[in-house]
């Protein structure tokens, strides 16, 4: 039996048409397969790689951490170097206030932990979210998604959630003293990358204060330089109470968590004791992948290569006939294309020619670009000119 068919017979599945390209070894923005071709990654692991595949920093970091020790006691209890250094560098570079950190495996579990801990400060249970949205695949992180195709199997989910309509100023009525959270993104990702509209964000800021509400901020998907600042909510200088992260956290490794201030966490952990409790999260070798990460995105300024980088696929691809819109913050690209069809022909004509691209999970008409940010202007314009091509065949 082949590789290929013990992955389709013994691995579970997520859908009935997987790539299948086996992956043999992978470096800066490429990945390679075992017969010699070679792929350009332009969605970096959907937001993991930001600092790129084999990155030699990051590498170190795990043989010198694996070495020393891995797991050794359920999430807590231990002081870990690697956990310890990690939490305290997060906590410098977030705004004042967001200064305690919770490991975890993953972004679902992340938003768990956040909307438990909002329900616990708040005593409420009210929980509200963005159509659009896509917040994980657990029942608590799959009750605020914001669409009904991935949820309808799987009900019922939690009670009292509510879906309102990002950027309408209108809707933030519906947050109300019942409410506990509100937990929205900076940019929508899987919507299709959208924008907040100017004063949006302030706007929903500021109802969550007047009612007493938690703001969640979901930057799973824009944190670490993906969107031209380290954090998503530095574009606009809205603060939230908590802050969920996952994908380019762990540098390559498995890694999510939320943030929120010291007083806050601390309700996790009385009243009762083990509020939340985790055996694996912030292990700590992908903590030390994760910090020697972060250390190379500061070091190198990827968040100030983002924007560069979006706007140079957006000035080669945005005058293409087949081209409706380019939606973009920094290095996080929608490339709109008007319809479903004409966007899985892109996808499957770019992986045909050694590009890897992706659909949205609430926008069925654009595919999407995000690569590694250690793409240099070579690689864009390269991998450009590949899209261009496949685009004249639409």
């Amino acid at each position: 039996m082949t590789l290929r068919e013990q992955f389709l017979k013994h691995v579970g599945q997520t859908s009935p048409s997987p790539l299948m390209i086996e992956v043999e070894r992978a470096e800066g923005v490429f990945f390679h397969s075992p017969d010699g071709r070679r792929y350009y990654d332009l969605i970096a692991g959907v937001g993991v790689n930001n600092v790129g595949h084999g990155n030699t920093a990051v590498i170190e970091a795990v043989q010198q951490q694996a070495a020393e020790y891995m797991h050794v006691m359920v999430y807590g209890e231990t002081v870990e170097r690697p956990q310890v250094r990690y939490a305290a560098r997060i906590a410098e570079l977030l705004p004042e206030g967001l200064d305690s950190v919770y490991f975890l495996n993953s972004g679902s579990e992340a938003v768990e932990g956040a909307l438990k801990l909002a329900k616990r400060a708040t005593g409420r249970t009210e929980l509200v979210s963005m159509r659009g949205s896509y917040h994980g695949s657990t029942q608590g992180s799959m009750s605020v998604m914001g669409g009904e195709e991935y949820r309808r199997a799987f009900r019922p989910l939690l009670p009292d959630t509510r879906l309102l309509d990002y950027n309408d100023f209108d809707a933030l009525r519906h947050i109300t003293a019942r409410t506990a959270a509100v937990i929205a993104e900076p940019v929508q990702s899987e919507g299709g990358v959208r924008l907040p509209v100017a004063g949006y964000l302030e706007a929903l800021r500021e109802r969550c204060t007047e009612v007493g509400a938690m703001l969640v901020f979901d930057e799973i998907q824009t944190a670490f330089g993906r969107t031209g600042t380290m954090f998503g909510l530095e574009r606009t200088g809205v603060v939230p109470d908590i802050v969920c992260l996952a994908k380019a956290l762990g540098g390559g490794m498995p890694l999510g968590g939320f943030v929120a201030s010291r007083e806050t966490m601390s309700l996790l952990s009385s009243d009762p004791p083990l509020g939340h409790i985790t055996t694996f999260g912030g292990h700590p070798v992908c903590c030390a992948a994760g910090l020697a990460a972060l250390e190379y995105t500061l070091e190198h300024d990827l968040p100030a290569r983002a924007e560069p980088i979006g706007a140079l696929y957006e000035s080669l691809l945005s005058s293409h006939r087949a081209v409706q819109e380019v939606r973009r913050a920094g290095a996080l690209m929608a490339i709109e294309l008007g319809s479903r069809e004409k966007m899985l022909a892109a996808v499957q004509g770019l992986l045909a020619r050694g590009v890897l691209s992706d659909w949205f999970l609430f926008c069925d008409t654009a595919f999407r670009i995000s690569p590694p940010l250690t793409i240099t202007d070579a690689q864009v314009a390269d991998s450009a000119e590949i899209i261009t091509e496949v685009l004249d065949s639409l």
